[in-house]
């Protein structure tokens, strides 16, 4: 797919003309499809509770990565069946948390009065994001552990950590 071919298809709403799509030779496929493709990567991006345990079981065989663009695309009966195919889960929390990462530079420079590139605020944001996965990531591997578990976890333990320090437990 030639991404900025698409973008001649789409409105200012992001909506597709798929009679403009036809015609360039794309395959318009029903809402619900994009769940069942042969593909290796699955990336639930629009909207909550997409993967159900219906829509799970309808998976394509051959995926190996759910990265999750949504907040809350997966629900629990759905995180039985991946968990249990094995198939390794970047968690909503983890997998988009870059614009909210964001918004706390964005934050942090006001206070500051002292402003960043662009460039500075990407480097930065790649280290927060970088070092985000591979704490969960090691975690997962050295328990065992699912990937939204282990990302839970390091969670709770920094809240936790938290509540002590300011002397509330």
């Amino acid at each position: 797919m030639d991404a900025d071919e698409l973008l001649k298809f789409t409105d200012r709403f992001g909506g597709i003309d798929k009679a403009k799509a036809k015609a360039a030779g794309y395959e318009v496929l029903p809402g619900d499809a994009w769940i069942e493709q042969d593909v290796e990567v699955l990336v639930p991006a629009a909207l909550e509770n997409q993967v159900t345990a219906e829509t799970a079981a309808k998976m394509g065989k051959n995926v190996k990565l759910i990265v999750e663009g949504a907040n809350g695309p997966t629900t629990p009966e759905a995180d039985k069946i991946i968990k249990e195919r094995g198939i390794f889960m970047i968690p909503d929390f983890l997998a988009n948390a870059g614009g909210v990462t964001c918004s706390y530079f964005e934050q942090v420079q006001c206070n500051m009065n002292y402003f960043w590139t662009k460039d500075e605020v990407l480097a930065k944001l790649d280290t927060k994001m970088t070092d985000a996965f591979l704490k969960v990531s090691a975690l997962a591997r050295e328990k065992k552990l699912y990937m939204r578990d282990a990302a839970y976890m390091i969670a709770i333990q920094r809240v936790a950590d938290a509540c002590k320090l300011r002397g509330w437990v």
